[in-house]
């Protein structure tokens, strides 16, 4: 159940936020707020998606997991879009895992019910079908930028990927989940934000690190970050940085949405 004020305005998700107020209505009575805390799996390789996520103040990244052990992220999702997009693709499972680098809070919908929302077409249709191609160019810039541009200048398409999606400089996490991340060793990621900290663009402490200097990193970073930040916005509409510091995040009580 939601409260009497408009749900749009308590729904930090910009693809919740685009539907038609039909759509919205006709998805409330399954949506229920989540807390998800730092490095909860919400898939593991191969599972069947029986729950899509839309992120409010969270962030899940997708990561690749190799034989030996090591991984890599191939794109992450926050406020922007949802985790479990396969589920509405006909894909039933995906081939990696969904993890939490970034804990906060999310909406959580039963797969069945967005995948019969899905075939209604409609606004949804095509929003969705939108964020899938943003979502095909993140992974593809990705893979681009792995290969072509060094640890330093990735840890700042990373940085700013997260502070785009978040109410705040301040982003909880440890070098060893960056690392993680970015398919580096712990080592070189200490050496890249040692740099970016000595430049005055980031504060690291225990775990937490501070964005000081927005556009110092925007200098910084590799054409990667803009290609994929311009395509988001092209195809599912202003981010919503602005508009979250007047409102108040979704949270849970007893299951209900607030």
């Amino acid at each position: 159940m939601f409260k009497a004020l408009e749900w749009q305005e308590h729904v930090g998700n910009r693809l919740l936020r685009a539907l038609s107020a039909e759509e919205r209505a006709r998805l409330r009575p399954s949506t229920k707020g989540v807390t998800l805390a730092l490095g909860k799996v919400l898939y593991e390789c191969g599972e069947p998606i029986d729950y899509v996520y839309f992120p409010t103040t969270c962030v899940v990244s997708l990561l690749y997991t190799m034989r030996d052990g090591s991984t890599a992220e191939m794109a992450l999702a926050g406020n922007d879009g949802l985790v479990g997009i396969a589920s509405i693709l006909g894909g039933g499972n995906i081939p990696h895992r969904a993890v939490v680098p970034i804990g906060g809070h999310a909406l959580k919908l039963p797969a069945r019910v967005l995948q019969e929302e899905f075939m209604r077409g409609g606004s949804l249709q095509r929003i969705f079908l939108r964020y899938t191609q943003a979502l095909i160019t993140q992974i593809s810039q990705t893979a681009v930028c792995n290969r072509l541009h060094s640890l330093e200048q990735r840890l700042c398409r990373w940085l700013l990927l997260c502070h785009d999606r978040l109410n705040g400089s301040e982003i909880p996490m440890t070098q060893e989940f960056i690392a993680n991340m970015l398919g580096g060793r712990r080592e070189s990621v200490t050496v890249a934000a040692g740099r970016l900290q000595d430049a005055g663009l980031i504060h690291y402490s225990r775990g937490h690190i501070t964005v000081l200097d927005r556009e110092g990193l925007e200098t910084m970073v590799c054409e990667c970050y803009k290609i994929v930040d311009d395509e988001v916005n092209r195809l599912i509409g202003a981010p919503l940085r602005g508009e979250l510091s007047k409102t108040v995040p979704c949270r849970e009580v007893g299951g209900e949405v607030l």
